[in-house]
């Protein structure tokens, strides 16, 4: 797997920390007329689904392969 790829992961992966340590921090200060949570939830749903969708792609195309711990 190429550093390029492994970059990208990560980088989603922050992403998606970044998202839910903000709507987290929205949900704690703002008042119940904020959509800022609301964005933030919907922002880190979006970045789940991209990273488990390049992943699956990944698998499929033979870039990337899972371990199997019971292969001989």
């Amino acid at each position: 797997m190429t550093i390029a790829i492994k970059a990208l992961l990560v980088l989603i992966l922050l992403a998606i920390v970044v998202s839910l340590a903000s709507g987290a921090v929205f949900l704690i200060r703002d008042r119940s007329s904020s959509r800022r949570t609301v964005r933030a939830l919907t922002v880190r749903i979006s970045l789940s689904v991209a990273l488990f969708l390049l992943v699956v792609i990944l698998v499929l195309t033979g870039i990337i392969e899972p371990n199997d711990p019971f292969r001989p």
